[in-house]
């Protein structure tokens, strides 16, 4: 593999395991997106009205366990997954939402939350058909991390909170930088992506600099009722040799299919 190959690798494993592996719903009660919601011109309610909020036993039952998705392992964050969302800052305030559920913090005020690692497998023989150390390398390491969090609201907290996070990643498209976990990213650009799922769903592309080399992440948010479902997803190869890859669709529709 070629130094630059692995220097990408390295940077790579940085930013999962400080950033989208390790950040996640913080239990301290600390909350950052409290009042954020209310505070969008864009947070506005249906008419319809409010749906229930899931129980921490309901959420639960709707989350992804393993073998809900062919090809990946799913199992339950831990304690080492987990990031207060008070470790979580943008240099932007617009931008803290976006920031925040990027890296798998709480946004809103949400009455109860689940979360899951999402790992797909590599296929099986990945880059042996290629002579090419970096593209046999990329194909080797093809595997995508989603951090699957369930959130349920009281009243109108689901519809206003991904409203908030819609106007957070239109105001912050061009770019700022983030802080999780000690360690900075800068991100370059916010681009939208279409997703389907639950009543609502949105998504987007984020590219992400570090030391120079650009990489990706993803994040989409569905929403069923009183409940969001966030994903915050960064395959590794992608990270490590500065391409793109596609939204985790086949974790999504499980879960949409779950809370359905």
């Amino acid at each position: 593999m070629r130094p630059t190959a692995i220097r990408r690798t390295a940077v790579a494993a940085t930013v999962m395991s400080l950033a989208l592996l390790t950040a996640a719903c913080g239990s301290d009660g600390t909350d950052k997106g409290n009042g954020k919601a209310a505070d969008s011109a864009s947070a506005k309610p249906s008419d319809q009205p409010a749906a229930k909020a899931l129980t921490a036993a309901e959420l639960e039952k709707a989350s992804l366990a393993q073998g809900d998705v062919k090809g990946h392992k799913i199992s339950k964050a831990g304690p080492a997954d987990l990031v207060s969302a008070k470790d979580v800052t943008a240099d932007k305030a617009a931008c803290d939402v976006f920031g925040d559920t990027l890296m798998g913090a709480k946004a809103g005020t949400p009455t109860a939350s689940t979360q899951r690692k999402v790992v797909s497998e590599p296929k099986k023989g990945a880059g042996d058909d290629t002579a090419d150390p970096e593209e046999a390398f990329k194909a080797a390491f093809d595997i995508t991390t989603t951090l699957t969090t369930l959130a349920s609201y009281e009243g109108k907290g689901a519809e206003e909170t991904l409203a908030t996070l819609r106007t957070s990643a239109t105001d912050c498209a061009s770019g700022f930088t983030l802080k999780a976990a000690g360690t900075k990213q800068k991100i370059v650009k916010i681009t939208e992506e279409q997703v389907k799922g639950g009543e609502d769903a949105a998504a987007w592309t984020v590219t992400v600099e570090s030391d120079g080399d650009k990489s990706e992440m993803k994040l989409a948010q569905i929403r069923q009722g009183s409940t969001l479902a966030s994903f915050s997803s960064l395959n590794l190869a992608s990270a490590g040799g500065g391409g793109g890859f596609e939204l985790p669709t086949a974790v999504i529709d499980a879960q949409a299919a779950k809370l359905a």
